[in-house]
């Protein structure tokens, strides 16, 4: 007989941001699924959903109601960095985890939370870092009026100007806001050298449909001399942005047909999204099998009692060493055009050798 755990799921099924919400979920509920019929773990899990609706008031209440009705420690949701940090007090004091599954803006590292997509060092920085040389420094900053738009963009603005490049301009608008006219002006208006895209749900879709509508009047606006970059955006919102998502520039752990995905047994993820949400839930089923009462450790002693190189989790910080991939969409589909393994996370930005750096072609001297 397996022993049962219940697991909380805090994902929303409708809102601005439901379909990264939706994408994570289907992982998180594969994972489920996997584990409870595979003979090698002795634990059945049994998920407990609630649903914020993309509602910032009801994480944290749906959150603690999840740790107080039911007998889940293990939290795995949120999607903004907003919801995120609007759980933390209530996982504080009921002694709760949450198992953060979406890339974020860096410089946290709480006891109570696992983050098992990527920090700057593994998204901003590479992306920056690979894009310089091939468009040039000049930068426009977008984003969603919270703290992703506003740290992407500080960490950015400093990455930017630390080598010698220029930001032109920076705008932001509210979460679900599509009125990106102002936005779409000033671009045209400083002609950049590329866009840095913080944008989240709705506005984003609406801001690259206007933006491939600009490069149909003057082809400068396209991928070849203009491109717009993306730190968070997969295949997961690509039919929600349609043929205007062509040439878009993203970068993440994991893109589909790549073959390598570091935590797990699967790779037939439809997403980052998804293999970052399975990947969150086998992890802890790793760290619970075989151990009875190992659901109510807190996350120290049960990171502590790990090998943290089977988990690829820093006992630490709590982030997760990932694999690092530029892609650009091409037909309607990512492909890959760098890639870097194994980069350990740097979520304060301390540790000059964990960010990754574009590799340049060698050259000889031909007689």
């Amino acid at each position: 007989m397996k022993r049962p755990i219940e697991i909380g799921l805090l994902y929303s099924k409708e809102g601005s941001y439901a379909p990264l919400a939706q994408a994570c979920r289907r992982g998180a509920l594969q994972a489920i699924e996997d584990i409870n019929v595979d003979s090698e773990f002795d634990i059945e899990l049994i998920p407990v959903e609630r649903d914020p609706k993309c509602n910032i008031d009801l994480y944290e209440p749906l959150c603690t109601e999840i740790l107080r009705e039911t007998s889940a420690r293990h939290i795995v949701g949120c999607v903004i960095s907003w919801s995120r940090k609007e759980v933390i007090p209530g996982l504080e004091r009921a002694g709760g985890t949450l198992w953060y599954t979406l890339p974020y803006e860096g410089f946290e590292a709480s006891d109570h939370v696992v983050y098992t997509h990527a920090c700057p060092n593994q998204h901003l920085l590479p992306l920056l870092s690979w894009a310089f040389p091939r468009f040039g420094r000049r930068c426009y900053l977008t984003g969603s009026n919270y703290i992703w738009g506003w740290e992407m963009n500080r960490a950015a603005r400093a990455v930017i100007t630390d080598n010698g490049g220029e930001v032109l301009g920076e705008r932001y608008l509210p979460i679900g806001d599509t009125d990106i006219d102002r936005m779409i002006a000033e671009i045209k208006a400083t002609r950049p050298s590329f866009v840095l895209n913080s944008l989240i749900g709705e506005s984003s879709y609406a801001f690259l449909r206007a933006y491939a509508a600009m490069g149909q009047e003057d082809p400068y606006f396209t991928s070849k001399t203009c491109p717009v970059l993306s730190c968070n955006l997969t295949e997961c919102e690509i039919d929600s942005i349609g043929s205007a998502a062509e040439g878009l520039i993203s970068v993440g752990p994991y893109f589909v047909g790549w073959e390598s995905w570091p935590l797990g047994t699967r790779h037939d993820f439809a997403s980052s999204f998804e293999a970052s949400s399975y990947s969150a839930v086998r992890t802890l089923a790793t760290l619970l099998n075989g151990k009875p009462g190992a659901e109510n450790e807190t996350l120290a002693d049960l990171l502590h009692h790990s090998n943290a190189a089977q988990t690829l989790i820093d006992p630490e910080t709590h982030h997760t060493t990932l694999p690092v991939l530029i892609a650009q969409i091409q037909d309607g589909v990512f492909q890959v055009l760098q890639s870097w393994e194994g980069i350990p996370a740097d979520p304060y930005m301390t540790h000059p050798d964990r960010h990754p750096q574009d590799v340049q072609p060698k050259l000889s001297v031909i007689k």
